[in-house]
């Protein structure tokens, strides 16, 4: 039995992260906004998907055993956190239709989603697969 991910699974997980990424960039620059508007959402997703995959790393390593310092691991979380409140916050605040505000949020939920899933995926294909007596003995 392998912990690789199917290739349709793969290929899901970089579908759903490059179609919430590119959405989100096409909506921020068809948008009305002025530019420090759009840097504040830009950088609010980078900051996002940083966090995202940092943290998944954290969890991942904590979970197979590898040392994951306490401050980096609450740092992580505290990231994720404050990247998700920014947006919520830049969101609530701006002077939007409330379906362009909708169409933001879930365009950054699916960036970090994919995200998330694409590190998963990258870290399963880069471990060398253990045989069931391996896996057991865990």
């Amino acid at each position: 039995m392998s912990n690789r991910p199917t290739p349709a699974f793969v290929g899901a997980s970089y579908f759903a992260m490059s179609v919430g990424i590119v959405a989100y960039l096409i909506g921020l620059w068809n948008s009305e906004m002025q530019l420090n508007e759009r840097g504040y959402y830009f950088t609010v997703l980078m900051y996002a998907l940083f966090s995202a995959v940092s943290l998944q790393k954290s969890v991942r390593d904590k979970s197979e055993g590898v040392r994951v310092t306490d401050v980096y691991y609450g740092l992580c979380w505290v990231s994720l956190i404050l990247a998700v409140l920014l947006l919520v916050i830049g969101l609530f605040n701006a002077d939007l239709l409330l379906s362009e505000k909708g169409f933001y949020g879930m365009a950054f939920s699916l960036s970090l989603f994919g995200a998330i899933a694409v590190q998963k995926n990258t870290r399963d294909i880069a471990m060398p697969a253990r045989s069931s007596d391996d896996r057991l003995n865990r």
